[in-house]
C-alpha cells in the first residue's frame, strides 16, 4: 500500500514538474529544462506508463534522420549542439504522460497568460527606458531601437515575440470560449492587452503576420463577420502608435536600407536552397548551415553580404531541409499537420487555441528559425501535448 501511494505521489509530482517546465519556459530555459528532467525522473520512479500522441511518431523519424545526417556530415562532432537539443523533444511525451486530466492543460494556459502578461509588462518598461535613453542621447529612436528591441525575460526579441504570440492566441481562445466569470474575463482581457501591446512594440514583423493569421482563425470560428474588423483594428493601432511603429510597418514593403534586414533574409534563403539542392536527402549536416554558409552562397550575390545574422536560414523549412535533408523537414512538419487534421472538427476552446498556435508557428517559420529556440520548441511541444491530453480526457469544460 505504501509503495502504491509513493508511486501516485511521484506521478502527481511529475505532473507539477511538467507543468512548471512548460510554464517557466517564458522566464528561464535553465529552470524549465531542470524541471523537465525532474518530471522524467518522477515518472520513472512512479512506474508511469509512457504515452505519446499519435501525431508524435514522425518525431522518431526526425531524430533518426538527424543522427544519420550527423554521421554522414563533414564534421560529426560539430553536430553535438543539435544532438543535445533533442532532449527538448522529450517535452511532448513527458507532458502528455504526466497530464492525466484536462485540469493540467487549463493550468498551463493560465500560467502562460500570467507569465506572458508579466513578461509583456517588463517589455513595456524596457521600451520606455530605451526611448528615454535615445531621447537623452539625441539619437533617432528607430535607428537605435531596431537593433536593440525589447526582450522581456529573454535574451532576444524574436523569442520574446513568439512567447507573446503564444500567450495572446491561447489567451484569446480562453477569453472567447472558456466560459469565464465576468471578473476573470476582465482580468484575462487586461492581461491580453498588455501582451498584445508588447507584441506590437517588439516590432517583429514576421510574428506580427503570424499572430494576425492565428487571430483570423480564432475570430472566424467565433463570428465570421468580425474578421473584417481585424485589419481595421490593426490600422488604427498603427495610426495611434509611435512614429517608429509606422516606420516599421512601412519597412515591410519599403525597407530602410540594410537596417530593416530584408536583403540578408533573401541571401539566406537562396543559400539554403543551394544547400538543399546539393544535399537533398540527408542535408549538409547539423550545424553545417552555420559552419559552411559561405561555401554555398550563390556566385551572383555580391560581396560583402548585406548586414545581418547568417547563423541560420531564417526559415524552418529551408533550415531543416538544408541541415538534415528534405525527409527530416517533412517529418517534423508532418507532426503539426497531423495535429491540425486531428483537431479540425473540435469546438473546444483549447483545441481552437492549439490550432491557432500551430498556424502561428508555421507562419512564423516562413521568416525565422523559430523552432531553433529551445524556449519556443518546448512551448510548442507542450501546447501540442496539452491539447491532445485534454482531448483524450474529454473534459475541457469552461475554465
Amino acid at each position: 500500500m505504501r509503495t502504491v501511494a509513493l508511486r501516485e505521489h511521484a506521478i502527481t509530482g511529475a505532473a507539477w514538474c511538467a507543468w512548471g517546465a512548460a510554464s517557466l519556459s517564458m522566464i528561464s530555459i535553465a529552470a524549465s529544462q531542470s524541471l523537465l528532467a525532474a518530471a522524467i525522473f518522477l515518472l520513472l520512479l512512479g512506474g508511469a506508463r509512457w504515452r505519446a500522441p499519435q501525431f508524435a511518431w514522425p518525431l522518431v523519424a526526425f531524430i533518426a534522420l538527424t543522427l544519420l545526417s550527423a554521421a554522414f556530415s563533414p564534421d560529426p562532432a560539430g553536430a553535438w549542439p543539435q544532438i543535445r537539443k533533442m532532449y527538448v523533444l522529450l517535452t511532448l511525451p513527458v507532458v502528455f504522460t504526466a497530464f492525466r486530466s484536462a485540469e493540467w492543460p487549463r493550468r498551463l494556459v493560465w500560467a502562460w497568460v500570467a507569465t506572458g502578461a508579466a513578461a509583456g509588462a517588463w517589455g513595456l518598461v524596457q521600451f520606455w527606458l530605451k526611448w528615454t535613453r535615445a531621447q537623452a542621447a539625441g539619437q533617432e529612436f528607430y535607428v537605435a531601437y531596431v537593433a536593440d528591441r525589447i526582450t522581456g525575460f529573454m535574451s532576444h526579441w524574436m523569442t520574446f515575440s513568439s512567447q507573446m504570440m503564444f500567450a495572446l492566441l491561447l489567451g484569446a481562445a480562453l477569453w472567447l470560449w472558456g466560459g469565464l466569470r465576468p471578473r476573470l474575463r476582465w482580468t484575462v482581457a487586461a492581461a491580453l492587452a498588455v501582451v498584445a501591446l508588447a507584441l506590437v512594440l517588439a516590432m517583429t514583423r514576421g510574428i506580427w503576420i503570424a499572430a494576425f493569421c492565428g487571430l483570423v482563425y480564432l475570430v472566424w470560428c467565433w463570428r465570421r463577420w468580425a474578421v473584417v474588423a481585424l485589419p481595421v483594428l490593426a490600422l488604427l493601432a498603427v495610426l495611434a502608435g509611435p512614429e517608429s511603429l509606422r516606420m516599421r510597418v512601412v519597412s515591410l514593403v519599403q525597407p530602410r536600407g540594410e537596417m530593416d534586414s530584408n536583403m540578408h533574409r533573401v541571401v539566406s534563403w537562396r543559400t539554403g536552397m543551394a544547400m538543399v539542392q546539393a544535399h537533398p536527402w540527408l542535408g549538409a549536416g547539423p550545424e553545417q548551415v552555420r559552419l559552411s554558409f559561405d561555401k554555398y552562397v550563390p556566385a551572383d550575390i555580391p560581396r560583402p553580404l548585406p548586414i545581418g545574422f547568417y547563423g541560420h536560414l531564417h526559415n524552418i523549412y529551408l533550415q531543416f531541409a538544408a541541415e538534415r535533408g528534405i525527409p527530416a523537414m517533412l517529418a517534423i512538419i508532418s507532426v503539426f499537420l497531423w495535429a491540425l487534421w486531428r483537431w479540425r472538427a473540435s469546438t473546444t476552446w483549447l483545441a481552437r487555441g492549439g490550432i491557432a498556435i500551430i498556424i502561428g508557428v508555421l507562419v512564423t517559420g516562413l521568416f525565422e528559425h523559430n523552432l531553433g529556440d529551445s524556449e519556443i520548441l518546448m512551448m510548442t511541444l507542450a501546447a501540442l501535448a496539452a491539447v491532445e491530453s485534454a482531448r483524450l480526457h474529454q473534459d475541457v469544460l469552461p475554465a
